[in-house]
Parts: C-alpha cells; structure tokens; sequence
C-alpha cells in the first residue's frame, strides 16, 4: 500500500506521516517513510526546484514507494508533489487499491502563522523564487481518497480519517462488516492478546473471510454451520457452503479474543464466540470422501487440533506476498470488471501452469462471455506441484501472447489447497461469485488428487444446487486434448477419433521431459510457457 501525503509546505505532512507510521508497526506491518527533504538529501541531491526537476523527483519517490508496496510493506510518502498529472502518473503505475492519496490541507494564513523560518514571508517579498503556493502552483488533487485539515483538526483526527480509509467495505448486502481488514483502528493492541502461532493456511482464511472472499460465512465457522455444511452441504441459513473455515487449536482457548501470529508477526485477531468439538472422521467423510490418512487434505485434518474455534476476524493489513501486483481483494476486481465494461466474467481455477486443453475452455468459454478472470491459486499446495512464481510467469508469458489484453484479467487466490474434489469445486465457485464472476468453468477431475473422485464428480456435485442460489452458471467441459486427425483442440464431444489419435500428457510425463531438458510437444504447451518451465527446472537441479 502508498499512503501518498501532497500537501504544501508547513501542512503538517512530515508529522502526521511519522505518526502513521508508529499506529502501523504498532498493528505488525512493516511502513517505510519517504520524506521530501530526506529524498532530496540522498537519493535527489542536485535537482532544483524547476518543473522537470520537481517531477523528476516525485517519480524517484513513487518508484521506491512502490517496490516498499510490491514486498508487502506500506510506503508513507510525505513531499509537497505539486502537480497533479505526475501524481496521476504514479497512481496509474501502481496496482489497483494500492495508492491512497491524502490531500494534507491548510490555508495560507496558517502556514504563515506556522513559518518559523520566515520562509513564506520571504517568498511573498519575492526573496525566493519557485516557492510552491506563492510564486509557483500548487495542484490540489480533484478526487483524492482522504482530505484532512490541519488547521481545523487535532493530529489523532487527521490519523483516525487516513486509517478508517484504508478499512476495505463489506460486502453488499450484509448489515454490519463481521469480518474487516484493520490497518490501524483504535481498540487493544494484538500484542497485549494472547498469542497464536499458525500457518499460512490459517491466515490464508482470514484473510479470505476479511475481504468477503468466502461470504457468506462471516467468520470461522460456528458448531450450527460446521454440523449443517457437513450434514447438507449448506450453512445453517441454507446458503450453500460446502467446506467448513475453522480455526483448529490443540488446546481449548480461554481468551474472548486471540491474535494470529505468523512469521514472527501479528497478522489477525479473532473474536471468540464459541469453542466446540468434532469428529475428525466424519469431517474427512463428509468433506472429502475419505478417511484415508494417505489423502492430503485428511493428512492435514487429522494433524489438526481438536478444538474449533468459532468467530468473526480481523486481518492487520495484507499478508506479505510475491505478487502484490496481483492481489486483488474481491471488491477490487470487481471495480475493474465494471470499468471494463464486463457484464459477464468467467471464473478459471487453477493450481498449474496453463496448457493448450485450459487453454482451450477459456477461449470457448471468452466466445461468449466478455471477460476472463484467470485466478491462479497461490496458497498452501502438496508437495509435487508446481510453485507459484513458477506458475505466475508461465501465465504472464501466456497472456502477453495469446490473449487480447482487454479481456483477461489476471488475479491471485490466496486459498489453499484441500483437494476434496467435488465439495472444492462448489466452494471454488462460490469464492469466484464473491470475485464478481457469473460463470464458473469445470473441467474433469477438478480439485481432484489420486484416484479418490470420479472424474466428473465435480460436475456432478452442482445438481444438487439451483442456479439462483449459488449465484454463478457453472460450465461444465469434459477432457480436452489436442487430435492429430483433427489437426486442432477437441474434446469428446467434438472428435470422432480414436483414443490413439489424442495427444495428451500425464503431470507425471510432464515432468519427467522436463527433468531431462527435453522440448514439450507445441500441442501440449505453447513454447514460451515449456520455456519457463524447463528454466525453473533448471534452476532447482542446479539449486
């Protein structure tokens, strides 16, 4: 995130940046301030104060803003940055919902008051040239996120506006925001909390259940909705939910509330309002169809605690990641789905590397819906699959040539991995409907791992649902491969030929030509993606 303070000399920029700063690490997120004079000092020295020169180091600032935002930190900018198309510049460069700009405002009158150092006053004698607000412009923004008086407001009251700013709204139609992100509200501190250490899968969904990614449950799952989703496949309200959200602790928790910790940091807090019990057994069963320990979702389950805890959460900001340029909450895709002008999305799950077969159902999918989110999931995978950057640069690569750029957009899911098949699919479509999708493509075996589902279970499994209730028209494709007879993509439900005229190729194939250094067949994997492949292969032999 850039919290972009522009404001002119003597606002109060450098004070109230400073103390943004303190609310923020006191809540766990890592801030970087860059301030107009230590920018010019040390990384602008010998600019002047010409109009190239102010734009010149304006940008320097939104660059080093922006590799802070792309590691997951919060930039805090505090310079005077007076014209306004170079603040549009940098806004348009960095990714949506990450630029908050605060238009620090206070009269001439009062910076006169303010001016210790007599500088507005030399500057309205003509003494100085160039002074931003007197001999030169200053641009205020047109349609800034936060405005705050200095004049008129107490220094917690300018802080409250900008924090309150950065809380993401709730999802429509739900009375009050059960579950929201905390950038820095008032209330007790995570670190005076109890302290619960966790993995990236616990803080995966709370971060999901804060962002409304998995509404209409509103927090960790209660005893009434975790007995109702594994009896009905719905919450106790009927809403269709297939997967119970629990936070699992080994020990019974004493504490009304409980912050999340992970690497070293506070990530979450939890209102408990209800501790229970289960059975893992029929959990593994009713989820995943299995109570086999060999089965990695049951493997995960049957490690867990015994104890669920139950409640609305609270997220401290955005969980560090790799892809910030592509950590898009649900609300934010949902914005550029209508500034595109999309009244029909298609959702794409994914967990591997895009081939020519996916390649192929989104494309008949795009043929008559206007647009594609291709929505990789980067959470938490079993061992085997491929990892995530890997997988982020084969889709870059794949977009960049054999997409038109208007009508994909390309999005992380920050969701883990439980492999349960049929249940998975209905809650991968649920989630892709609270991404603002209205369709959702199946493919064969979708979610699935070994041998444990029927491969069109997963499509099988939305019978059970109305259309209206779930909110999304589910696609359903079956097995697609590339015909030689046909010289092109095919399906069962398109190709006339043997089964020996199909190219297809196991993961397990897939992997064993990459190891060796060997070319995927072009029918199987566009050349670029096969090239980012074989590279990241490379580079873990020689790791």
């Amino acid at each position: 995130m850039i919290i972009w303070l522009t404001g002119l000399s003597g606002a109060g920029k450098s004070t109230l940046a400073e103390r943004l700063r303190e609310e923020l690490v006191a809540r766990g997120r890592s801030v970087e301030v860059l301030d107009g004079d230590e920018v010019r000092t040390h990384l602008s020295k010998g600019l002047g104060f010409s109009r190239e020169d102010r734009d010149t180091n304006v940008r320097r600032i939104g660059y080093v803003a922006r590799v802070v935002d792309r590691h997951g930190g919060i930039a805090i900018t505090a310079a005077i940055s007076p014209y306004r198309e170079i603040r549009d510049e940098i806004r348009a460069q960095t990714p949506p919902g990450h630029f908050l700009e605060v238009h620090v405002r206070c009269s001439l009158e009062e910076l006169l008051r303010r001016d210790v150092k007599g500088l507005y006053k030399k500057a309205l004698a003509g003494e100085i040239p160039n002074f931003t607000g007197v001999s030169d412009p200053y641009e205020p923004p047109e349609n800034p996120e936060v405005v705050v008086d200095t004049e008129s407001e107490t220094l917690d009251e300018s802080v409250r506006r900008i924090l309150t700013a950065l809380k993401y709204p709730r999802f429509p139609g739900e009375s009050e925001p059960a579950a929201q992100i905390d950038a820095g509200f008032p209330g007790k501190s995570a670190t005076a909390l109890p302290r619960l250490d966790v993995s990236a899968r616990e803080i995966a969904d709370a971060y999901m259940l804060a962002t409304d990614a998995l509404a209409p449950l509103t927090g960790f799952a209660g005893r009434d909705d975790h007995a109702a989703i594994l009896e009905t496949g719905r919450l106790a309200s009927g809403a269709p939910f297939t997967i119970p959200v629990t936070l699992r602790l080994k020990t019974r928790p004493r504490a009304g509330r409980l912050a999340l910790w992970r690497d070293g940091r506070p990530a979450a807090i939890v209102e408990v309002e209800d501790v229970y019990r289960t059975s893992k057994e029929r959990e593994a069963e009713a989820v995943f169809g299995t109570q086999d320990p060999a089965h990695p979702g049951v493997a995960l389950l049957l490690a867990a605690g015994e104890w669920c805890v139950a409640g609305p959460v609270t997220v401290l900001g955005k969980p560090p990641s790799a892809f910030p340029e592509y950590d898009l909450t649900p609300e934010e895709v949902r914005e550029i789905r209508d500034r595109r002008g999309w009244r029909t999305m298609v959702g794409f799950q994914t967990r591997n590397p895009v081939h020519r077969a996916h390649e192929y159902l989104q494309k008949v999918a795009l043929e008559s819906v206007d647009g594609l989110l291709l929505h990789p999931l980067v959470g938490e995978t079993k061992a085997g699959d491929i990892p995530a950057d890997v997988r982020m640069r084969c889709y870059e690569a794949l977009l960049e040539g054999y997409y038109p750029a208007g009508r994909v957009l390309l999005a992380t899911n920050p969701a883990w991995m439980r492999y349960a098949g049929p249940k998975e699919a209905v809650f991968h479509a649920i989630v892709r409907r609270n991404y603002g999708c209205t369709h959702f493509i199946v493919g064969r075996d979708h979610a699935g791992v070994g041998s444990y589902y029927d491969t069109y279970a997963a499509q099988s499994v939305f019978d059970n649902y109305a259309p209206e209730e779930l909110g999304i028209t589910i696609l359903r494709f079956e097995n697609t491969f590339y015909c030689t007879a046909c010289g092109g993509m095919a399906s069962s439900r398109t190709c006339p030929h043997p089964p020996e005229r199909h190219l297809t190729l196991s993961g397990t194939r897939v992997r064993e030509l990459l190891a060796s250094g060997q070319d995927l067949p072009e029918e199987f994997s566009r050349p670029e993606v096969a090239e980012v492949l074989r590279e990241a292969y490379a580079e873990e032999a020689s790791a």
